[in-house]
This record gives structure tokens, sequence and C-alpha cells, in this order.
């Protein structure tokens, strides 16, 4: 007998039948000896239905109510989910956040977990019943309750299954797998059987959106088995798991790109002591995230400094940095939304050679020009401008042999 905690997002229960389709999917998993937890997010568009109705009440909503207004949305599936489980001759229980006392800290709409209490959980599975949790929300040790943030339901079937040491977590979407790339921009994108906690870890981080990058991190941490795959096929999708030898014979897993970039250029810095935190502190005061960055030497008291921010905060961060070389007496401040970041991750960069090498003739050979690089042990990161985009990627795609089938 196994314990196994499956997760199905907001296009697979999106409506009554297919809620029903669902809990028959997981009654035949039941049936065959295992102990079963369901985490549900929202039907699909509920959460943005909901945000419109919040913003209609407020310019900028209040985020305790935001929380629970938006944790509404998981208890009609879980009920719905528990009353069709019911109907089908098995038993089962719907749990609220609070109710499973998952314990997050106090910052509303994006709170981390804490603590999950695990008494209930198991009283439940011990007596034989499909237990259904609401995904995405939790409960601050003062009673108030709060919502995880994007992929937050991933991120508590993740740490349910860690709480719980199940023996795997399978986080079922609208995709088969992880591919390496992505299908829509490469036709000859394959999907990836395994993968490692690393590699999916950077793919996260840079733009895939199979899986919150929160999840993988926990994943990791408590070497909990991700299964990635469909809800509407039997297929096998991708396991996500820690590094084996085959893995390392894999120059590149995958390619993927980000289109949530912008740039931003200071130029004639004062070089000395301390500029560096008068620029990005205040960038980070305001919860903006800066990701690669680049110092250019112009003389002995001169540098350009080059960084790139999420494209939502584009303006507001144009309108500090102005201010800012204002203060530190840079002479102009210049940057661009129309910037995407494409990007090769593998585990076998840390054993083969050539890598970089081979990506930047790739892009060179399409006329693509480079405008920041940025590396990590199994990733290499460049800027390029938006409109190639889908060419670097299914250039870089074919340099690497990813349509090839392993």
């Amino acid at each position: 007998m196994a314990l196994i905690v499956q997760k199905f997002g907001g296009t697979s229960v999106a409506n009554p039948d297919k809620i029903k389709a669902v809990a028959e999917r997981v009654l035949a998993c039941k049936k065959q000896g295992n102990e079963m937890v369901v985490v549900l997010s929202a039907m699909s568009g509920e959460t943005n239905r909901f945000v419109d109705f919040a913003n209609q009440m407020q310019a900028i909503p209040d985020p305790r109510e935001m929380d629970v207004l938006l944790s509404s949305g998981e208890q009609v599936t879980i009920s719905l989910f528990a009353m069709a489980v019911k109907a089908m001759g098995e038993d089962a229980i719907s749990l609220l956040g609070d109710q499973v006392k998952i314990i997050t800290d106090k910052m509303h709409t994006k709170a981390r977990i804490k603590s999950i209490n695990t008494d209930l959980l198991n009283k439940h599975l011990k007596a034989g019943k499909v237990v259904v949790v609401a995904g995405f929300q939790g409960v601050t040790e003062d009673d108030n309750i709060t919502t995880l943030g994007r992929g937050g339901s991933d991120t508590t079937a993740v740490a349910l299954a860690a709480a719980l040491q199940a023996d795997r977590c399978e986080i079922f979407t609208d995709v088969e797998g992880v591919y390496t790339t992505d299908p829509n921009i490469c036709d000859s994108a394959r999907k990836i059987d395994r993968i490692t906690y690393e590699e999916m870890l950077e793919l996260a981080s840079l733009g895939a959106k199979v899986l919150d990058i929160r999840s993988v991190g926990l994943a990791k941490r408590y070497k909990v088995p991700l299964h990635v795959r469909s809800t509407f096929t039997e297929t096998e999708g991708t396991w996500v798991v820690e590094e084996d030898d085959k893995m390392e014979s894999m120059q590149v897993s995958g390619v993927t790109y980000n289109k949530n970039e912008a740039r931003i250029t200071i130029t004639k810095v004062p070089d000395q002591p301390g500029t560096a935190t008068k620029i990005f502190k205040p960038i980070s005061d305001a919860g903006i995230i800066v990701d690669m960055i680049i110092q250019n030497t112009q003389g002995e008291a001169m540098t350009d400094m080059t960084f790139t921010v999420p494209r939502t905060d584009y303006k507001k961060a144009m309108e500090l940095v102005e201010k800012i070389a204002a203060d530190i007496g840079a002479e102009s401040v210049s940057g661009s939304p129309d910037i995407a970041k494409v990007s090769v991750v593998g585990v076998g960069m840390r054993n083969h050679s050539g890598i970089a090498t081979t990506m930047f003739d790739t892009l060179s050979s399409e006329g693509i020009n480079i405008t920041m690089i940025s590396t990590s042990e199994i990733k290499i990161s460049c800027v390029v401008e938006e409109k190639y985009t889908e060419l670097a990627i299914r250039a870089l795609h074919k340099a690497f042999d990813l349509d090839q089938v392993a």
C-alpha cells in the first residue's frame, strides 16, 4: 500500500462533469490499495472572476479580505468532489486549509507555509476515507485565512506529501508532462521522462509554467518524488527526481524562455564603494526583483550598470531608477521592455565543455544579437530582442539535438 498525494488544477475541475471524472480517476487508484490525499484548485476562471469583483469594490483591494474571497473557490471544488466520491459508493471528506492547520506566515496573498499538522489527515486516512484538501490556502497562527499566491495548489500538494511522508506526489494538469521546450513554439519538442530537481528548479525560475518553483524547491528539500502528468490521458508523465548517471550524459535537457523581462541601464555611474547598494536597495525595498546584472567599467572613475527586472515592474522601476541616478550623479538612464531571456538547462553541463560556445554560435548564425549573459552550474541564459524569441528557441532546440528521441 502506498500513500499518494494527487493535485488537480483548475482546468481538470472546470465543471461538475470534470470533477466526477477526477473522482473516478482517484477511486481507481484507491482500489489498487492506495491511501489517497487529493488537493484541488478552484474551477478554471473562478479566481479571475473573484479578482474582478474585488476591483469593483476597492481600487487596491485589502489583502486580508482578498484572501478570504480568493480562498472560497477551492471550498466549492473540494465539497463537490467529496459529494461525487460518496455518490460512487466510497467515503470522502473535504477539508479547508484552516481545518488541516496548514500554518503560514502573515504575508497575505503570497503567504509561505510554516508547518502542517497531520493528525486530522491521518485520522481520516486510517478510517479509509479519501481526504480532499483545498489547495492554495492556509491560516496564520492568529486564525486569519491566507493564500499562497500563483501556483499555490502545487505548493500545498508537495507540502502535504512531505509532511505525510507520502510515497509520491502527482501533479495533474492539461499537458502530459515537462517538455524539452514549449510545444506551441517548436513542433519537435518532446516529453522528458525524468528530470532532476535542480533542472526543474532552473526551468521553473526561467519561465517554464508546468510547475510552481516553490513546489519544486519543497520536493527537492524533502526528496518527494514528483510525477507531472495529464488529467485527460493515462500516459506516463515526467518524473522529477534526484540526479542519476543517465541524466548526466545529456548535455542539455531543455530550452526555455521568459518574455516577462525588461532591461534598464544607468550610464556613467560613479565607480566607488557603496554605489551598488544605493542603486539596488531602493529597488529591493519597492518589492522589485532584479535578475541579471552587468557592470561595464568606463575609465577609472565611471561604470555603466545594466540589469533586468520583470516587465510588469518596468515603469515603476524606471521612475525609481531615474531618481536614484540623479541622487548618485549618474549621467543618464535608458531601458527597453522589448526583450526576452532564452536559456538552456541541463545537469550534463557539469561534465560537458563547449555548451556556451554552441549556444552563442547558434544565435549568431541566426543573426540574433546577445545583450546580456548569465550562467550557473547547469544553466546559460542570454537576453535577446523579444522579436527573435521563437527563432532562438527553435534554433537552440535543434542545435542541442533535443528533437531526437532519447
